[in-house]
C-alpha cells in the first residue's frame, strides 16, 4: 500500500461516494460540455482537497451528505480555477495531458470553467448552511485576488519573498485551509476544532505549492515541463532566493527578462541551474520542513487514530512527494 492509499484508507468508502457524485453532478446534456468534462475526468489528480474535507469531517464527527456536498463544491471551484488559470497563463499542459484550452479552445475552456463554477455554487447551496456559502464565496475572491496579484507582480523589478508567500497563500493555501475548516464545520465540529484544522490546511497548502514550484527545476517527472513556470513569467522561491542573495547583476537582469517573458529556453535553463547552485532548492526544502513540523503539531492525536495517522501522512506527503 503506497502513501496515498494509506491516507485514503480511513475515508475510502466516502471518497468513492464523492467520486460518483462528482461525475453525476458534472453531467450535462450538451455535447461540447460533455467532451470538456470527459477530458477533465481523465486526470483527476491526487484528490488531496476532497480528502482533506473528508478526513477533517471524520476527525470531529462523521461524513454526511452535507460533507460530500462541501467536498464537491470545493473541488469544483478548484477545477474551474485551474481551467481559467490555464487560459490566463496560456498553458497547454495539465497533469500530463493537454490543458482544456489546448484540447478545445480558450472560448470553450472559459465557458466550461463557468459551468463548473456554477455547479460549485449549487453544491454549496445544497448544504443549506450560510457559513459554507460564505466561506466558499470568500475563497473564490481569494483565488482571483491571488491570480491578479501574480499578474501584477510580473511588472515588478523587486524580488520579494513576502510577495511570493502572499500570492501562494491566496491561491493555494486558502483552498486547503477552507477544505479543512468546512469539513469540520459540516460534520458539526466545534469552531475551535475547525480553526485548528484550518491552520493545518493552510500550512500544508503552502507546502504543496512550494513542492510544486520545486518540480519546475527538474526534480521529478510530474507531467509538468521543466521551466514551465519561468516560461509563463513566474519566479518562484528558489529563483527569488538565489537572485536576492547573489551579487551577480547579470542573473538579476536575466530574472527580470524571465518575468517579462522575454527569455529564451536556454536562458531559462541558465537561471534554473543558477538557482540550484545558489541553494534555492535547499532554501525551499527548509521552508517545507518547517511548515510540515508546524502542521504536525496542530493534529489532535487524542482523536481517531486512523484519521490522525492519515493527517500526519498527508503533511509529510505534500512536503516530500516526488510526483
Amino acid at each position: 500500500m503506497d502513501v496515498l492509499d494509506k491516507i485514503k484508507a480511513p475515508v475510502a468508502i466516502e471518497l468513492e461516494q464523492f467520486n460518483e457524485a462528482f461525475r453525476q453532478t458534472l453531467y450535462a446534456d450538451n455535447p461540447l460540455l460533455e467532451k470538456a468534462v470527459e477530458h477533465l475526468l481523465k486526470a483527476p489528480g491526487k484528490q488531496l482537497r476532497p480528502l482533506l474535507v473528508l478526513l477533517s469531517a471524520k476527525m470531529v464527527g462523521k461524513v454526511s451528505d452535507k460533507v460530500i456536498n462541501v467536498a464537491l463544491a470545493l473541488e469544483m471551484l478548484h477545477t474551474a480555477s485551474l481551467v481559467h488559470d490555464d487560459v490566463v497563463d496560456e498553458s497547454n499542459r495539465r497533469r500530463g495531458l493537454p490543458s482544456l484550452n489546448a484540447f478545445l479552445s480558450n472560448q470553450a475552456a472559459v465557458l466550461a470553467g463557468d459551468f463548473i463554477l456554477s455547479k460549485a455554487l449549487e453544491c454549496a447551496a445544497q448544504t443549506e448552511d450560510v457559513r459554507v456559502v460564505r466561506y466558499i464565496a470568500q475563497l473564490g475572491q481569494s483565488l482571483a485576488d491571488g491570480e491578479l496579484l501574480q499578474l501584477d507582480n510580473k511588472d515588478s523589478d523587486a524580488f520579494s519573498e513576502a510577495a511570493y508567500f502572499d500570492i501562494i497563500s491566496r491561491k493555494t493555501a486558502s483552498l486547503f485551509s477552507v477544505c479543512a475548516r468546512l469539513g469540520a464545520l459540516a460534520a458539526n465540529g466545534a469552531e475551535a476544532d475547525a480553526e485548528r484544522l484550518a491552520q493545518f490546511g493552510k500550512l500544508i497548502g503552502i507546502c504543496f505549492q512550494l513542492r510544486d514550484d520545486v518540480f519546475d527545476y527538474g526534480t521529478a517527472e510530474v507531467g509538468k515541463p521543466v521551466g514551465n513556470d519561468m516560461k509563463e513569467g513566474k519566479l518562484t522561491l528558489p529563483a527569488i532566493y538565489a537572485v536576492k542573495h547573489s551579487e551577480d547583476e547579470s542573473m538579476r537582469e536575466l530574472a527580470l527578462k524571465v518575468r517579462r517573458r522575454e527569455a529564451t529556453q536556454r536562458e531559462i535553463q541558465k537561471l534554473i541551474k543558477f538557482s540550484i547552485s545558489e541553494g534555492g532548492l535547499d532554501y525551499a526544502a527548509w521552508h517545507m520542513k518547517d511548515m510540515q513540523g508546524m502542521a504536525d503539531g496542530l493534529i489532535d492525536d487524542t482523536r481517531d487514530a486512523s484519521v490522525t495517522e492519515a493527517l500526519h501522512l498527508l503533511a509529510s506527503f505534500v512536503a516530500e512527494r516526488v510526483f
